[in-house]
């Protein structure tokens, strides 16, 4: 099965960036979308960026012009440049690839990372 790991997680002040990392592992031979979400305690999970094999991206409103998402095809990876954090940014974030075709081409819906920790401080 495909299996994906975030890291990149960790302690910042506001105001400073981190960057996230995602590599998607086992008999993969494309993804259609990868991205980020993520979920502060006692809320529901909420989509950050999400980016097309093709480039497309999408992102919340609420990073937009301070978060990037970029993504390496032939890595099956996906990253999260983190500008300008802020407090309210602090949550759990996890990977997530959609559209997975093995190189057997069968198909998987969707696949979740383990999540990894970003805690901004004011």
């Amino acid at each position: 099965q495909v299996r994906l790991v975030e890291s990149g997680g960790g302690l910042v002040q506001a105001g400073g960036s981190l960057r996230l990392s995602c590599a998607a592992s086992g008999s993969i031979f494309s993804i259609n979308a990868m991205g980020w979400y993520r979920q502060a305690p006692g809320k529901q999970r909420e989509l950050v960026a999400t980016i097309t094999s093709g480039g497309s991206t999408n992102y919340a409103d609420s990073v937009k012009g301070r978060f990037t998402i970029s993504r390496d095809n032939a890595k099956n990876s996906v990253y999260l440049q983190m500008n300008s954090l802020k407090p309210e940014d602090t949550a759990v974030y996890y990977c997530n690839a959609q559209g997975i075709t093995t190189i057997a081409f069968s198909f998987e819906v969707d696949s979740w990372g383990q999540g990894t920790q970003v805690t901004v401080s004011s």
